[in-house]
């Protein structure tokens, strides 16, 4: 029987200035994949960018280191893999404190997959349990814990709950889906709830949900396994759905049972979401008054398992799936869906995760660990420059992180960073 296997990472993805969304989280400031970094190298030496260090005690994960000032904030496993915990590094790798918070998921790729969200001197996570969790970021104390996986009765697929925390205003974030409730929004400060939405009835996703903005108003972009939604962030309102993600598998459970680890993209009214195994994308645009959507264009050729996707000069870069192990880098146009190019990357590299920063793409393959530097034209697929990450184990399905003219990297319990400016 083929072995059928996703990343366990939340994606939390919005586009727009919001003063009052963290902006320390998954995926860089913005939550997109973009990293501000300017002046940074335009191409690495042979043997690659300048070690600043390494260490192998991070505990594995598949989680993103995310820097905070003279700190990095990174969750792992204990020694003995049952419990998730939060590193606190300072920027020479040297460990400032350990803390656990909560049960990994217990059953199918259980490592660490929650990257953190800091916020005004605390730190959010999520277990793979559906455990919230707020720390203090000085010293790792907990201040709250909610067991929302036990709460709220979530309903999860094969590999438990995935999910960053979307931190704005008071609230932090939860989906939990199930029979009672699809999504939750706690008091960042208390723990205690402030709203949850109506039930679908539905298992979650691997996504975390995003904040955007259009027309004034605002909205939470998320996903169950079987339909996408906007809710609003102020009452927990669900204002649409939408289900219709494809021929194949629209409006019905499908044999993966939906498997969406990644969380949209969104510039002006339009999202673009899509994930793996052929069950391919869409775009979709928002009415003005945010109650419903309809579908711009749709797309065979960009099906990313979990790598993520970064949208830079109107285009819209990632890798698709051909299978678990397999996979081409694609380039599409952000209106109209249009494929610019779809090649693979030769010297046995693969599919793989993708950030952007100073009009260049970095990306990480998950198969054998290659680094690459790519010029973002839609010409071509244009590697400039690579490197091997050999150490560390498991998959490479870490996202990585640029602060400072420094690239994070992280390899399950290794952990290192690369000067690239």
């Amino acid at each position: 029987m083929k072995k059928f296997f996703t990343v366990l990472l939340g994606v939390c993805i919005y586009t727009g200035a919001f003063a009052q969304v963290t902006p320390y989280g998954w995926r860089g400031p913005q939550h997109n994949g973009f990293y501000p970094d300017k002046g940074l190298l335009k191409e690495w030496p042979a043997e690659g960018p300048k070690l600043v260090f390494e260490t192998s005690d991070a505990g594995k994960g598949y989680s993103s280191p995310v820097v905070v000032g003279d700190k990095i904030y990174l969750t792992g496993m204990n020694e003995d893999e049952t419990q998730e915990v939060l590193n606190c590094y300072n920027l020479k790798g040297e460990k400032l404190y350990t803390v656990s918070y909560g049960q990994p998921w217990k059953q199918s790729y259980p490592d660490t997959r929650t990257t953190p969200a800091i916020m005004d001197g605390k730190v959010y996570v999520i277990s793979g349990m559906g455990e919230i969790v707020c720390l203090n970021a000085a010293d790792g104390a907990i201040l709250w814990k909610v067991d929302g996986g036990t709460k709220y009765e979530r309903k999860t697929g094969n590999w438990g709950t995935s999910e960053c925390p979307l931190v704005y205003d008071d609230k932090v974030i939860y989906t939990p889906c199930g029979d009672q409730t699809t999504m939750v929004a706690l008091n960042r400060n208390t723990g205690e709830e402030i709203w949850k939405t109506r039930p679908l009835n539905e298992k979650s996703a691997y996504v975390s949900p995003i904040l955007i903005e259009y027309k004034g108003k605002r909205q939470i972009i998320g996903s169950t396994s079987k339909n996408v939604i906007g809710v609003n962030p102020d009452n927990g309102e669900i204002m649409w759905t939408f289900d219709n993600w494809g021929p194949k598998y629209s409006g019905k459970e499908s044999r993966w049972d939906n498997i969406a680890p990644n969380s949209a993209l969104y510039k002006d009214g339009k999202i673009f979401f899509c994930h793996g195994y052929d069950i391919n994308g869409f775009q979709l645009k928002l009415a003005d008054d945010l109650k419903s959507v309809e579908v711009t264009w749709r797309t065979e050729t960009l099906d990313t398992h979990h790598g993520g996707y970064v949208l830079v000069n109107g285009k819209i870069y990632g890798s698709n799936w051909i299978n678990n192990n397999d996979g081409a880098w694609c380039c599409l146009d952000w209106e109209t869906g249009k494929t610019d190019y779809e090649e693979k990357w030769s010297e046995g590299a693969g599919k793989g995760s993708i950030i952007a920063a100073d009009n260049k793409l970095f990306i990480y393959d998950e198969r054998r660990g290659f680094v690459g530097m790519v010029n973002p034209t839609p010409e071509k697929f244009d590697v400039v420059s690579k490197f091997r990450v050999a150490k560390g184990s498991g998959p490479y399905w870490s996202h990585m992180a640029i602060d400072k003219g420094i690239l994070y990297l992280r390899h399950g319990e290794y952990f290192a960073a690369y000067k690239i400016k």
